[in-house]
């Protein structure tokens, strides 16, 4: 009977608006990425066909915050626990983002034996309980490393409940237009027997579509060689492909931010970070070459003439 009522995926083409229930929303990343319809990185993301209808959070400044930016009616403060008896009978995706301090890096790394971790089986009770036709659960890298591996097995199995095919990815917000060296597991269970595709690195899908666009941009060059104007088709093209450069200097930069946080020079920006260590190689190198006791005659002649 459950099976009957649970949310069907729609045929593709066919226009509707998707329920999402969101667990443990925070302050509604997760959720304003299902709905779009907000600006980032010089462009405006469409609205998506995705509406939470359901969302709940145990912290109030997140709530407070949430509901700013998404709203009130449908946000469901306090304890998962006790709100669960509010849950709507059915939803096409259930998405969470558990609690990881139990198995962060930087946390306690007690991973089983945490009390916050063992909350994804709360997300297993509501995906029974919804029967989504997609479920989305995320969580920290940590999971991988060898103090949680054992304890992300076992939470892997539990989500691999009948009916749906459970596939994960280690994903680096850098490779996909985000300006941070963020990395997120992500769980992604699909009703049926068809496995979640990932989506490629925009990196892979800019070098992919560079090499569907050389022949173009050969023909366009051999053209412009022969006295010959360029064909449309392959200045459109030539115009496309100069966007991954671009791209590519997004995700240095990142990673250049991340190196220089993890040295504490966090404020420094990408151009003066590569200056500053082509500065500090130069002074070392001469620090190098100087003999021995010449640093201090040095200091002491400039004391002297001070």
């Amino acid at each position: 009977m459950r099976n009957q009522r649970a949310a069907q995926w729609p045929a593709a083409g066919q226009s509707k608006q998707h329920t999402v229930v969101s667990l443990f929303s925070g302050c509604g990343g997760m959720d304003l990425g299902f709905r779009g319809g907000f600006p980032f990185g010089g462009k405006f993301h469409q609205r998506l066909p995705f509406e939470v209808v359901w969302a709940n959070d145990i912290n109030e400044s997140a709530c407070d915050t949430y509901a700013a930016n998404l709203g009130e009616d449908h946000l469901h403060r306090g304890s998962i626990v006790d709100v669960m008896d509010t849950l709507p009978e059915s939803a096409d995706v259930v998405v969470g983002g558990f609690p990881c301090q139990d198995v962060s890096i930087n946390g306690q790394r007690s991973a089983a034996n945490g009390a916050r971790t063992i909350l994804y089986q709360r997300m297993i009770d509501v995906i029974r309980h919804c029967q989504p036709a997609v479920f989305v659960a995320e969580n920290v890298k940590g999971l991988l490393m060898s103090h949680g591996r054992p304890f992300f097995n076992r939470m892997l199995a539990d989500f691999r409940l009948p009916g749906y095919t459970v596939d994960h990815r280690l994903y680096l917000a850098a490779d996909y237009g985000v300006p941070q060296m963020r990395e997120r597991i992500f769980i992604v269970g699909v009703r049926g027997n068809v496995p979640f595709a990932h989506p490629a690195a925009l990196a892979h899908q800019m070098r992919r579509r560079e090499q569907s666009n050389r022949p173009h941009l050969e023909q366009g060059a051999a053209q412009s060689r022969a006295g010959k104007p360029a064909l449309e088709g392959g200045q459109a093209r030539h115009h496309d492909s100069r966007r991954a450069p671009r791209q590519r200097a997004m995700a240095l930069q990142a990673r250049q931010a991340h190196l220089a946080a993890r040295s504490g020079a966090a404020a420094i920006l990408p151009g003066q970070l590569r200056l500053r260590v082509r500065h500090a190689r130069h002074r070392t190198t001469n620090w190098q070459r100087r003999p021995a006791g010449a640093s201090l005659a040095h200091r002491q002649g400039r004391s002297r003439a001070h």
